[in-house]
Order: C-alpha cells, then structure tokens, then sequence
C-alpha cells in the first residue's frame, strides 16, 4: 500500500515539471523524503515559489525557472535525468474556452518539447498528467479507458492530444511514456484562490473567511475527488513500471464519487459554519458526473490508493485551517 516503501537506483534524479504548483510540489516533497534527487522546472506563472521554499537548503534539490514552450530549457532540464514527471501545464476548463491558442502552445507544444527532450537525453521513463476531462460527453459511468466521447473544452483536447503524442514517442522511439488521468484531485497546497480555483480549497477559504461560496449549477453534479497522497502514489508506481504498459493512460483516483452539494453541507459543517451557499450558472463545457475505473492503473502500475475521500478531507481541511489562520 501507498509509496513509501518504493525503492530506485542510488542517486536517481528525478525532473519535476511545473514542481512549483499544487501537484508538483507535492511530488517532488515525497522524492526528497524517499532520499532522491529532484530538478524542479517551472517559470512560476501558476506555481508558487512559497510551494518550494521549504526545499531550498536541499542539498538533492535543483530548481530552474523556465518555460516548457522553450525547446533549449526543456533539453537542458532533461540532462542527466532518469524520470521525468510531467506536471506543467494550464489548467481550467472554462479559461481554455476563452484562451484556446494559449492552451494550444502550452499544453500540447510545450508537452511535445519535453517528449523531445526527454528522447534525446535517453529518460527511463516519462509519466506525465493527462485528465478525466478526455471522457468529454461519454455518459457510461464508471469511466473506463478506451470508451471516451467527444470532447468539451481545448483543455481537454490538449490532454487528449497529450496522449496521442505520447504514443508516438512510445512507438517510434522507445520512449517509455505513462499517462495518468487525475480525477479532481485534492489535498494540502492547492490555491483557493482565483476565479478558477478549484471547488474544496475555494469553499473552505469563503466560509473561514465569511464569504458565501456560490456553486455552479444545481450542485447534483457528481465527482471522483482523489487525495493527493493517492495521485503521488500512481507517479511513483509509473516510474517503476514495465515497457509493456508504455504508451498507456491509466484513470487516477480512489474509484468513489462525491455530489458537489454534499461535499458543501460536509465542509460547512466541519468547520461549525452554517451557512446557505449561491446558486449560479453551470460552466461551459463542464461534465455532469465522474467516476473512475481504476482496475488497469491496479493491473498494470501496481496502483493500489489507501486514501479515501473523506480519510483525505480531513488531512486537507486541518491543512487549511492553519494555512489560512491569521498571521500574527
């Protein structure tokens, strides 16, 4: 069960992209405490420096500042590297509706750069994020690999086509690529700020600091929230997987589903708020419900998530709690 026991070769490095955001950071945490070498990359306009200050005095921790869409920076952040963990990306359904040439040039051309560079500089192995957004209209639940419908946003194109690329570089030229399709994914570090904050850090920043938390649509949508202990756990195993399962993508999550009014009224009532939310609009090309088959992440990565929702909710609300306390 879980990470903690995984071992790779003495002095193994490891390149986090985007190691500065939510994900990111908590990677490349959990590889420092296992007693390896982490490169972060990141040019900083979604992550945050405050994410990785901790790592600093590391002496097995690196950080460039750089951008993924810069082919030199991805070939130099590349050398040496045994495993490559590739996290930089732009999220947000709805601000891909509104910038889709920006998601185009750093979703897919950057994911390309880092395919390329990774090839070039002989990486074992390069396990990248994709996203249960690749499951589009595909209504069947739970979503199982193999059966996705079309798709709702450039974002999710991106991640589809990240994909597509990805087998390329598997079948032509013996990159050994692992995708991971995070469902919702959750836990300690992740913004609650900004309009596109994701929903439990936002709801528990507004109801501690007395805003109404507005919800959109009904609140009878339905997600496969995933602790981020879990999605750690399914990056690690991918670095350790074998070459037949290359060229894959794998559902990450706990396999549960959560209805977005419920996880309200929850987080309301462990923080002793109680307090009505807002109704507003659905968001454009958001799915309806999600929930993940995780048999062929357990078949062939060896994924086995210990983290449910609700043993996670409670590492994260405590998290939130004293990261949002006023400072004295």
């Amino acid at each position: 069960m879980g990470y903690k026991n995984l071992t790779f070769p003495e002095g193994s490095l490891f390149l986090v992209t985007g190691g500065a955001g939510f994900i990111g950071s908590n990677l490349c945490e959990a590889i420092l405490k296992l007693g390896y070498r982490v490169r972060c990359l990141d040019d900083l306009s979604t992550g945050k420096q405050r994410n990785v200050d901790m790592f600093i005095d590391d002496p097995n921790y690196e950080f460039i500042k750089g951008d993924i869409k810069d082919i030199d920076t991805c070939m130099k952040a590349c050398e040496g590297v045994d495993y490559i963990m590739h996290e930089a990306a732009w999220g947000s359904v709805p601000r891909s509706i509104e910038m889709p040439v920006f998601y185009c040039m750093n979703n897919i051309v950057g994911f390309v750069n880092m395919c390329e560079a990774a090839r070039q500089n002989k990486v074992k192995k390069f396990v990248y994020a994709s996203s249960s957004s690749v499951y589009g209209d595909e209504p069947v639940l739970p979503k199982k690999e193999g059966r996705e419908g079309n798709l709702l946003s450039p974002y999710a194109l991106s991640k589809r086509a990240d994909e597509e690329w990805a087998k390329q570089y598997t079948r032509h030229y013996g990159l050994d690529t692992y995708g991971l399709r995070y469902f919702n994914v959750f836990g300690r570090r992740q913004d609650p700020d900004g309009a596109y904050a994701a929903v439990i850090p936002k709801f528990i920043r507004q109801l501690l600091s007395g805003e109404t938390p507005v919800i959109n649509g009904d609140g009878k949508q339905s997600r496969d929230f995933t602790y981020i202990e879990n999605v750690i756990e399914a990056n690690l195993k991918a670095c350790l997987a074998p070459s037949e399962a290359a060229g894959e993508a794998f559902n990450v999550a706990f396999g549960g589903r959560e209805y977005l009014i419920d996880i309200y009224y929850g987080l309301a009532k462990a923080l002793e708020i109680d307090r009505e939310p807002l109704y507003g609009p659905d968001r454009a090309g958001d799915i309806k419900h999600s929930n993940a088959d995780i048999s062929k992440a357990k078949e062939l990565l060896g994924y086995d998530p210990d983290w449910s929702f609700e043993k996670g909710i409670k590492e994260a609300i405590a998290w939130y709690r004293e990261d949002l306390a006023p400072k004295a």
